[in-house]
């Protein structure tokens, strides 16, 4: 009866699995799938597509993608305007239009220029500029008499745009992977046709400085116009956050600087001496006043006689005592 039992519990699992797998089969019929056009491997910002740049990979039916391709023969010759990876299919939001060329001419959107002035690496911020970086361009130069805040022939320093889009560094138009800096002799960016007009005369008026900035950091500084004399003069630190004043090291006494002339010989000895500090004598207290004295009044009362007697304490354990008068009988 054992063996029995357990030849039958076999046989309803096994029935039971191929019933499962037999009905899942129908409840689910294959996925159908259709042909994309996706990149072969990895490509960079600008690369012309070829044919080996491309490659068909199956993509589910039911989740179609909207500018998607099914013949590679439709995206050879275009660039693209993004990076792309292996298998990432090719969307034609990716890709610049037909006949834009390839490289920085195709990532240029329209309506924008693209402009290279020359950086250094104090200029290029040590390197750390890099393709999709967002800079601040500052000018320094002597502003004309009538710009606000500018002092006669004062050098002075200015942002005059912000928050622009560095294109290229050098020959590069792909950031690099590990962040680190790239030494370039030129920085590319990407301005509106007025701008272009404003940094192409300030590369002629004065010095060009970079300021990088976070590329999440989207709100306009205008900060006003610095002049020379301000180096001296002004806070050494900005107020923090919740507008309290950050505190500085303490004062130091000053010192005086006193110079003497030796009779021997035309030398100069300086002998840096800290000033006095003058000291406070203390000033003995002023003796509490003395304590009011305390009155005493006693009535007496002989018959239908009544007399009042005033009395002054002199010690609080010794009070005078009045004589009374003596009594006369009755």
């Amino acid at each position: 009866m054992l063996i029995l039992a357990v030849v039958a519990l076999i046989l309803s699992g096994g029935v039971t699995y191929l019933a499962y797998r037999v009905l899942q089969t129908r409840i689910q019929p294959p996925e159908v799938t259709t042909k994309v056009v996706a990149a072969a491997k990895k490509l960079d910002l600008g690369s012309l597509l070829t044919k080996e740049d491309v490659q068909l990979i199956e993509w589910p039916k039911s989740t179609p993608i909207a500018g998607s391709f099914s013949d590679p023969n439709l995206v050879i010759g275009r660039a693209l305007m993004v990076p792309a990876q292996i298998n990432e299919p090719i969307l034609e939001s990716k890709l610049a239009p037909k006949e834009a060329g390839a490289g920085l001419t195709a990532i240029i959107p329209e309506g924008m220029r693209a402009l290279t002035i020359q950086v250094n690496t104090i200029i290029g911020v040590a390197g750390f500029v890099m393709p999709g970086s967002r800079v601040d361009l500052i000018l320094i130069g002597v502003p004309p008499k009538d710009v606000k805040g500018a002092k006669g022939e004062e050098t002075a320093s200015k942002i005059i745009l912000e928050n622009l889009e560095v294109l290229a560094a050098g020959q590069n138009v792909q950031r690099d992977v590990n962040g680190k800096p790239q030494s370039a002799q030129d920085v590319t960016l990407l301005l509106t046709p007025e701008q272009a007009e404003k940094v192409a005369l300030a590369t002629g008026d004065g010095r060009i400085q970079l300021a990088l900035r976070n590329p999440m950091d989207k709100e306009a500084a205008e900060p006003p116009l610095v002049v020379r004399t301000s180096l001296y003069t002004g806070p050494t630190m900005e107020p923090l956050p919740d507008g309290s004043k950050a505190k500085g090291a303490p004062e130091k006494p000053p010192e005086k600087l006193i110079a003497s002339k030796k009779s021997s010989g035309p030398a100069k000895t300086a002998v840096l001496r800290k000033k006095a500090t003058p000291t406070k004598v203390p000033v003995a207290a002023p003796a509490p006043p003395p304590p009011p004295l305390r009155v005493v009044v006693v009535e007496l009362i002989q018959g239908s006689r009544r007399a009042k007697e005033t009395f002054e304490e002199k010690n609080a354990e010794q009070i005078e005592t009045p004589t009374l008068p003596d009594r006369k009988p009755q």
